[in-house]
Parts: structure tokens; sequence; C-alpha cells
């Protein structure tokens, strides 16, 4: 005899909503339901098409009797509110119109009892003056999407996602206690043995597993750094121009911003003495800097580690994209040339992954270990336990080192095309900076250039084009763009050339004359680009001020 099971799918469970029920009160129970049904409704805490829960499973939370359920439900559906799926079960009604759904009502905030405004949201309530400098100095639409010419865009296009899911599905399928509990705030223990071994062999970093931290990205590894090392009011040397996530993080920490220019060779030592000779720290990217691409020359290195070793100052080193040379061999870690556990060195697998990974790597001197575990314990306690034992394998399978030989190349070729691109359709009129590396680089413009309007125009025809001029704490001293091409395909570098020459000539930006050049444009319209009005919340943004505790 064959017996037949039937697999039925169970329809998903509602979230039961918040509705009170006072056994008490003199309304019938039924009635108290309707009334919670339609006021979150109205309210908008319940969305049409959200699923509800079943007329049983309600009750049964509410310890009632199912009748008053019943009655209320089929009041609601009668009235339009509730509607019913065969098969499904009930849901909030998609034909509600908007004007019916009324928000919750605020009280408007009380005038501040001061002489001097504070700090305020955009509704005009308090909030703290470091939240209040961040928003003010906020980005541009440059920032953020997908598409050309997105700064933070590594080639996802390429990444093994077949192989990556199968890794995630055995380690999801594979019961391991340790990646259902709370995590240690230093992370797994096998990815910091692969962590360091990597970074021992392909950066020169002198490191073991024990001073390994494995933290969600590189922007939580400096706002560790930030909080740990810092005091409020500290000095801090910034890159002039510099990393914009720097900024923002070392202000949210209450540092004195101190802006030393960058030239040829990097980071200029000797203007960070002059202007600030006993500050807290140092933020560097000397493999390859941010904005300009340029290499922090040997002798600077040496320099800025003897000034780091006579003033008890630290250095924080961003070394996010070191990897993605093309001319040359990779150039070892500034922390490899470190004999006095002055650097404080940071990476991130977002860059050479992809970005929703969330996972990058600290390595510490060993005497701040502890600190650090510390205030990591404070913040989030730990990152996700699963991607990390993920990568674990990932990388000590040779997956990653393999994922980045290919896409080297792959970037060497798209930075060609763009650099050909440049030449061929703004000719002299904007000059590549920096070293044949990273995904992305530096698009210098005569000086006077406009670059944030022009960002602004091409924003608004879907490029994202990062102005030089918004890398400055000070006076910007040259204006132009930064462009990632590391997860643009060719043919969208070709498609937004296009469009940034058309935008940038409404703006007199201008290449020299080609015969038949019109006839080869692919990007350009004959269209008249306007030129946007000055925006509120884009203009230069001051440098922050603080007053110097004298704290070390």
């Amino acid at each position: 005899m064959t017996t037949i099971v039937a697999c039925v799918r169970r329809a998903p469970v509602g979230i039961l909503p918040v509705i009170g029920v006072d056994r008490r009160s003199p309304r019938p129970l039924y009635r108290q339901l309707y009334d919670g049904y339609r006021e979150a409704i109205l309210e908008g805490r319940l969305r049409g098409g959200q699923r509800l829960p079943s007329t049983r499973s309600l009750a049964g939370e509410l310890a009632i009797s199912r009748i008053p359920v019943l009655n209320a439900f089929e009041q609601l559906l009668a009235e339009g509110y509730f509607e019913t799926r065969v098969g499904a079960g009930t849901f909030v009604a998609n034909s509600l119109p908007e004007t019916a759904i009324r928000p919750p009502r605020v009280a408007a905030p009380a005038a501040p009892a001061m002489s001097v405004p504070p700090a305020a949201s955009a509704r005009g309530r308090r909030v703290g003056r470091r939240a209040a400098a961040l928003v003010r100095d906020a980005p541009g639409p440059w920032v953020g999407g997908v598409g050309a010419f997105n700064v933070g865009q590594p080639p996802v296009d390429r990444f093994p996602v077949r192989l990556w899911s199968r890794l995630v599905a055995k380690h999801a399928r594979r019961f391991d206690e340790r990646l259902l509990h709370y995590g240690p705030p230093m992370g797994l223990p096998e990815l910091r043995e692969q962590v360091a071994a990597y970074l021992r062999t392909a950066r020169a970093v002198r490191c073991e597993a024990d001073q390994v931290m494995i933290v969600s990205g590189s922007q939580q590894a400096l706002d560790l750094a930030a909080r740990t090392l810092f005091d409020d009011g500290g000095s801090v040397w910034l890159e002039e121009p510099g990393y914009f996530g720097a900024r923002r993080a070392l202000t949210l920490a209450g540092a004195r911003l101190v802006p030393v220019r960058v030239d040829g060779e990097g980071l200029d030592v000797e203007d960070g003495i002059r202007r600030a000779p006993r500050a807290r720290a140092a933020f560097v990217t000397p493999s390859h800097q941010f904005p300009l691409g340029v290499t922090m020359s040997a002798p600077r290195r040496l320099r800025l580690l003897d000034w780091a070793r006579r003033t008890g100052a630290w250095i924080i080193e961003d070394d996010y994209d070191s990897e993605y040379r093309f001319g040359n061999l990779p150039i070892p870690a500034l922390q490899g040339l470190d004999r006095d556990s002055r650097v404080v060195y940071f990476g991130t697998f977002t860059k050479l992954l992809f970005p929703a990974l969330r996972l990058g790597y600290l390595v510490l001197p060993r005497d701040l270990v502890e600190p650090f575990a510390a205030v990591r314990r404070a913040m989030d306690l730990f990152s996700p336990t699963l991607h990390q034992a993920v990568l674990a394998e990932f990388i000590r399978d040779g997956h990653f080192e393999r994922h980045i030989r290919r896409t080297r190349l792959l970037c060497r070729e798209r930075r060609t095309a763009l650099v050909e691109a440049l030449s061929e359709r703004l000719g002299d009129s904007v000059e590549v900076l920096g070293d044949e590396a990273g995904m992305f680089l530096a698009a210098a413009l005569p000086g006077g250039v406009p670059d944030r309007e022009i960002a602004l125009a091409c924003a608004e025809r879907g490029l994202r084009v990062y102005p030089l001029s918004y890398c400055y704490i000070g006076k910007p001293a040259r204006t132009g763009f930064v462009l990632g091409y590391g997860g643009v395909p060719p043919g969208e570098i070709a498609r937004g050339v296009g469009i940034l020459e058309a935008v940038a000539s409404a703006f007199g930006v201008t290449a020299p004359a080609r015969p038949d050049a019109d006839a080869r444009r692919p990007g350009a319209s004959g269209k008249k680009v306007a030129r946007p009005a000055a925006r509120a919340g884009w203009r230069r943004p001051s440098s922050p001020s603080a007053t110097p505790s004298g704290r070390r």
C-alpha cells in the first residue's frame, strides 16, 4: 500500500500589532479591537498590504475568546479596512486613499531658555553639537548609489557570487553554537589567523593574530581608534586634501582637525610640525593617498615615524586599496617600518570584495588591545560571526587571492579606459593625478572652475562625480573630480565621460577642437546644460573648532 503525503504550504504568520484590550472597560471587546485596528490604520502604523495575524492566533495572544476577534474582523472587512486573499489570509486594504492616513500628532517643541541657539535638528529640536556639525557638513548627491563614477564601488560584477553562496550555505547548515552566541569583540580566531597571515605576506605588516581585531568596515575602525585614543579637543593631523569619511569620524570624536599639506611625496611632515607639533595623532593613507593618489616617499615615512616616537603621538594608517597597483608591486605598509608600536593599522574587505559585507580589520600594538576591546564592548560588541566564518574559509582556500589577481587586471583595464576617454573628450582641460593604482583617479581642472556646481548638474543626469574641492578642510588649493572606475564597465565609462563633457562645457571647460568631434560623441545631446543654483548644505566645509584640552 502506497501512502501519498501532501505538502501544504503554510501561510506566513502576520506580526501582532500593539492593540490594547481592557477587560474591565464597559466597551465590548470586539469594539475595542475594532477601534484599535482602525486607529492603527488611519495613523499609518499599519500600511496597505500588510499581513494580519489569524483570528485564532490573535485570540490566543490576547487570551480572549475568538468570537469578539471574528466580529471585529468582519466589521473591518465590511467597511473596507481589511481585505482577504484566498489561501493567503487577511491583509490591510491597499485601496485606502492616502488622504485617509493621518500621521500621529507631535507636540511643537518648546523654545529653549538660553541666549545662544543650541544645535538643532531640521524641526528645530535640540541635538548634540557634533551631530549638528555632521549635518552641516553632509555630502552631496555624489556620494552613494551605483554606477559611474561612484568612488567606493569595487568590481562587484566580477565577484564569485556562486562560490560565496555555497560557502554561506555550508556554514549556515552546519550547526556551530559559536556562530549563534555572542562573539568575541576581537573577532573569530580563525579569521584573525587568516588576516594576520595575509597581511604579513602581502603587506609586510608586523603582526600576530592576537593583535588583529575584526570590525564592521574601515569606518568603524576609524571610529574605534578615535574613541579610544583621543580626548575632546585633541589635535589630529589630517591630509589636505584628504578622506571625507575620516573628517567626519574625527569630528564626531571631538578632535581638533589640523589640515596638513599633501604634495608629490605624500603628507608634508614638516608642515604638520609647524602647525601642531604636539598633535595627538596623524591620519594618513601612505600607500595610495586619497584623493590625489600619490605614494608617501620613504624619507617622509621615516620622518613621520620619528615625530611620533619623539612626541608620543599615534599614527593611524588607512590601507584601503593598496592591493591594486598596476605599474609595479604593492607598496609595503608604513606599519612594517614601525619599531616603536606607534602605528594603528586598518584595512577593509568591503573595497576588495563587496561593500555590503561590512567586514574590516585593525592591527593594534599589543598594549592597545585591551583598551580597544573595552571600547568595542560598549559599542556593538562584535561583528556578525557567520560571514566571519565564511570569509575565513574564503581566504584559507585561496579564493581571496585569486579574486584579487583577477580584479587587479580588471581595474587596470578600466583605469586605462577612463584615462583614454578623458583624454579624448576633455583633452588638456583636465590633468590626471596620482600613481597607476587603486579604483579611482583624480582629474584636476583649471583654477576657478566650480567643481561642486558641475557635480550637482551631473547628479541630475544620473552621474556621480566627487568634487575634489570637497576633500579640503580649508580653502581648496585646486578643483576637479575624483572618479571611481572599479565597478564601472568600459561602455558605461565612455557614456559617463560624455555626460561629464557636456555638463562641464556649460561651465567653460572645453577641450581643443577636433575634426568631426561632435559626430563621435555618444553622450552629447546638443542641449544646453543649465547652471544650477547654489544649494545650501553643499557649501565648502569650514574647519571644525574646538579648544585643546592639553590632555594626552
